[in-house]
């Protein structure tokens, strides 16, 4: 259920109580909830699953993605995150799609290579092309400094 997109982070549809422990025990340290509290009713509420990671000893942070879009705000806060994470890190939302876009504008910020982000997205089952340019403008204004 959690898809690889690098040596620590993981893309999952909407995770259980259950699949909190599952993560704990994979080496997770954060657990990034990209989807808005209500989006659907079959759900778990994003508090739920803060309480079960505090529990299991995995930090959390919600970061939520409607189909508005992306910000930059939100850009910038996937990009702390995961820059002040110990071990592994699961970001999910509903099916996966947003948190690996997330990821990789997060990405393509920090001047990676985007070939490699779109070839890892890919790999896990994601596209990015539809934030290609977004990723291409984050990607310059990161090499120019």
């Amino acid at each position: 259920m959690f898809r690889q997109l690098s040596d620590r982070v993981w893309a999952s549809p909407q995770i259980s109580l259950e699949d909190v422990a599952l993560a704990a025990q994979s080496g997770i340290g954060l657990i990034i909830n990209n989807r808005p509290e209500g989006e659907s009713d079959d759900q778990t509420p994003g508090e739920a699953i803060e309480q079960a990671a505090a529990a299991a000893g995995i930090a959390y942070v919600a970061i939520p993605i409607t189909h508005a879009g992306f910000s930059q705000a939100q850009v910038t806060a996937m990009t702390d995150a995961l820059a002040g994470s110990q071990g592994g890190v699961l970001a999910y939302c509903r099916s996966g799609t947003r948190s690996t876009l997330l990821w990789a504008l997060a990405q393509a910020g920090q001047g990676a290579d985007l070939t490699a982000v779109t070839a890892m997205a890919a790999q896990a089952g994601y596209d990015v092309s539809p934030i290609r340019p977004l990723m291409d403008m984050l990607s310059a204004s990161a090499k120019a400094g």
